[in-house]
């Protein structure tokens, strides 16, 4: 499986990704809203884009859709759910539907939260690839400003995201990373993988950020680092009428909340 991970560098801070088979020089197009960087990376590396799937409906992993299938003639993929939404999708899906890229195999995963149809595509295999739109951020986790629901994102978490092996690769669908590690660290000061990973990236080239895996966020990201006791002290200290030992699902909601309006 070739990945190349596209960095928009515009107001949305958008990463795109194409996922090629190396047999057939097929390839997948995710969320491409700037499609010619799209179209213009597939040529250089003599690959076709035969698909693009869309993680949700949002018009910033939308919104180049129509231009890319005009130069393409590729098919649109999406959650079956938001199909009519989003509107020229030929390819309603659900959990456990497999996409063929050539001869690759991706598995969508139903991903509840930032949207209520949302998907994320899990590659399987000696080094796994989940592409996570805006439900996993490299340090954080995706708001629900915008018909989500952050109930279910916490289940999306804990039911899929927290069992998936270490060794996951994680292809979001935006840069915030500097940010998200100053919240993280905000919420858990003595974080120091945390501390160390910000300073090597706050003046970096986002074209260079890097690609953490599930092993690293489960270090580096809040959201998935519930039962941190550093973390429930801060917590507390805010919100006294939190309990002692709150549970998980109490922690991220708080948290979610927090980072709304931080």
């Amino acid at each position: 499986m070739l990945i190349e991970r596209i960095w928009t560098g515009n107001a949305y801070r958008n990463f795109h990704y194409l996922v090629a088979c190396p047999q057939t020089g097929e390839a997948l197009a995710i969320d491409p809203l700037e499609w010619r960087l799209c179209q213009d990376m597939a040529q250089r590396k003599g690959w076709r884009i035969t698909q693009i799937l869309n993680t949700h409906e949002h018009r910033d992993h939308t919104g180049g859709n129509a231009a890319l299938v005009e130069a393409t003639g590729a098919k649109v993929l999406a959650h079956a759910a938001a199909a009519k939404r989003i509107g020229g999708v030929e390819r309603g899906l659900g959990a456990g539907d497999v996409i063929h890229v050539g001869r690759l195999e991706l598995e969508c995963l139903d991903t509840p939260g930032h949207t209520l149809a949302h998907l994320c595509l899990l590659a399987h295999g000696e080094q796994p690839a989940l592409f996570s739109g805006d439900t996993l951020f490299n340090a954080g986790a995706g708001n629900c400003h915008n018909g989500g629901d952050p109930e279910r994102l916490y289940e999306t978490f804990s039911r899929l995201l927290a069992r998936l092996p270490d060794t996951t690769r994680v292809f979001p669908g935006h840069d915030y990373l500097v940010r998200n590690l100053e919240f993280t660290l905000d919420r858990e000061p003595d974080n120091a993988l945390a501390r160390a990973l910000l300073t090597n990236v706050r003046t970096a080239d986002s074209a260079d950020a890097p690609v953490t895996t599930l092993a690293d966020e489960r270090q580096i990201n809040t959201f998935l680092r519930l039962d941190s006791a550093s973390l429930i002290e801060r917590l507390r200290a805010g919100q006294p009428d939190l309990p002692a030992h709150p549970d998980a699902r109490t922690v991220f909601l708080r948290l979610r909340e927090l980072r709304n309006r931080w």
